[in-house]
């Protein structure tokens, strides 16, 4: 049965997408359908959490907005989201970042930003 689903899966997953992870800065390029035309929207934040594996995959981003936080869950293999770009690695010790929803200012967004080697840099 599991060959099935797999197969499946195979059939409906994206091909290119970036390794992120929780506390990356993202930036989630949308399709938004307006009546009867497309456009493009693009949606940038910090990595909060992941959910899921495989096609079900999920992803939670979190951003500032006129000071107000925002939070909005993406499914990776979706077809309304076009791409992600990885903005800036962050280095953090946990899963799942709720803590930041009980910052205020610049601190809700701060994460530290892991260093990366020149081998990491060429893989990119």
């Amino acid at each position: 049965m599991s060959d099935i689903i797999k197969a499946v899966e195979e059939k409906y997953s994206k091909k290119k997408i970036p390794q992120f992870s929780v506390g990356d800065t993202i930036k989630v390029h949308l399709k938004i359908q307006e009546a009867d035309r497309m456009r493009k929207q693009i949606y940038e934040g910090v990595v909060i959490s992941e959910h899921g594996s495989g096609l079900r995959k999920s992803f939670t981003v979190r951003k500032i907005s006129y000071g107000e936080g925002v939070e909005k869950v993406f499914p990776l293999h979706s077809p309304f989201v076009e791409k992600v770009e990885v903005v800036k690695r962050g280095d953090v010790k946990k899963a799942k970042l709720y803590y930041l929803r009980k910052r205020v200012g610049k601190k809700a967004t701060r994460v530290k930003e892991k260093i990366s080697s020149a081998k990491d840099l060429q893989g990119e």
